[in-house]
């Protein structure tokens, strides 16, 4: 019989005082355990993924969810070299990010300490099983991962050669737990737990976000919808512009950083777009577009409303021309979730208004939208991109997980004079 979430998330919180005390050498030594565990166990894990990948073809699921879905031998052991990059990073527990001595002589500190215990809730790709320990477990956390049926048998194989390491390390395997019980019923229950529950962190397709935020009485901080854009200036290189787009649309469409609209300026559209367009449909790519776009390149769909606030999570681009800055600002002001924008441009007047009028999480300057990803921005790696404005905002690594409190040393001082 399943554990209750009770049960579960009771046991971990019991694991949590000894993983917060941890030293940042023993969390190095227990995090580069799991990734040796990860590569002795590749067999097994590559065998429970065959049945998941096998079962998701055979229930008709799209190529995009296969991909995410898949482990081979060189994307596992990307998956182990991910822990050794967490393990590298610097710890952020005890760091004291402000020191200040007042008047009255009281030394007040910030110091970073653990959330506590972590809910992630997430889909499909299996390797966010171990990424998410990871990144908890250097941030003194421990976690408890809920994640979908579609990729049942390769969590449950990662998260046993996760838990096998904290064994071999003395450390409890609670602190890394599995809920197996994939009722929508356990989430329900999991997202109640506020007397034990710091955090939940959703990740994956709308649907299950909006569950997430809709039904949790604990805090959450959402990895929403990517719509990324490009604006293409009339100052921009078109080579660059090119090179961005193709890396942003084609390379892995189906992951949130993918482009999803394309803006270009009305100056350097009648040169850029029919390029765009021709390159695009070469690599696959469904071009939907705006009637200037359409008169440009005749044969592109049109596109409407939907279309422009649509994360395809595919090989299908929206295309707009726009007379100027800001009516692209404005664009993506309307559609944008927040994510991820990119401009090309060459002009630094109109490259700080487009930084400056926009609160994305991340602002790519003529460089792909494929780079907002916690490995690629020095993270090591991410459980997710908060497009929440709390404490976190945008690829959340191991420093994310953790809070700054106030630390105050004294000696002897009183806010007010003694009674005479």
């Amino acid at each position: 019989m399943n554990a209750s979430m009770r049960e579960l998330a009771l046991a971990a919180r019991d694991a949590a005082a000894a993983i917060a005390a941890l030293s940042t050498t023993a969390k190095r030594a227990a995090l580069n355990r799991m990734a040796d565990e990860i590569e002795r166990q590749c067999a097994a894990i590559l065998a429970a993924n065959a049945l998941d990948v096998e079962a998701a073809i055979a229930a008709g699921r799209a190529d995009a969810l296969v991909d995410r879905l898949r482990l081979d031998p060189t994307r596992l052991a990307g998956v182990a070299a991910g822990v050794r990059a967490v393990a590298d990073l610097p710890d952020p527990v005890g760091q004291v990010t402000r020191r200040e001595t007042r008047p009255n002589g009281i030394r007040v500190e910030r110091v970073r300490i653990p959330l506590g215990l972590i809910a992630m809730i997430y889909e499909a790709r299996p390797n966010v099983t171990a990424d998410a320990a990871a990144l908890c477990f250097m941030a003194g956390n421990v976690v408890l991962l809920r994640g979908g049926s579609e990729a049942f048998h390769s969590n449950q194989a990662i998260a046993a050669a996760l838990r096998d390491a904290l064994r071999a390390s003395g450390l409890p395997p609670a602190a890394i737990t599995l809920i197996e019980d994939l009722r929508r019923e356990s989430v329900l229950e999991l997202l109640q737990l506020t007397d034990l529950v710091d955090l939940a962190i959703p990740r994956g397709g709308e649907s299950l976000i909006r569950f997430v935020a809709e039904h949790a009485r604990v805090p959450v901080i959402k990895h929403y919808r990517g719509v990324c854009h490009l604006y293409v200036d009339a100052s921009a290189d078109a080579e660059l512009a090119l090179r961005l787009l193709i890396d942003g649309k084609t390379t892995r469409p189906a992951v949130c950083n993918a482009l999803e609209t394309l803006l270009v300026h009305a100056d350097l559209a009648p040169a850029f777009v029919p390029r765009a367009v021709a390159a695009l449909r070469r690599r696959g790519v469904q071009v939907r577009g705006c009637e200037r776009t359409r008169a440009l390149a005749p044969d592109v769909e049109p596109a409407d409303e939907a279309d422009y606030a649509a994360e395809f999570l595919d090989l299908v681009i929206a295309v707009r021309v726009v007379d100027d800055l800001d009516a692209a600002i404005e664009h993506i002001r309307r559609y944008g979730s927040d994510h991820t924008e990119v401009i090309a441009a060459s002009d630094e007047a109109a490259i700080e208004r487009f930084v400056g009028a926009l609160r994305s999480a991340v602002i790519m300057v003529n460089a792909s939208s494929r780079f907002s990803d916690g490995g690629e921005l020095g993270l090591g790696a991410e459980i997710g991109i908060s497009t929440t404005r709390l404490h976190a905002y945008g690829p959340m690594g191991a420093e994310a997980l953790t809070i700054e409190r106030f630390v105050v040393r004294g000696e002897g001082q009183i806010r007010h004079a003694p009674d005479e």
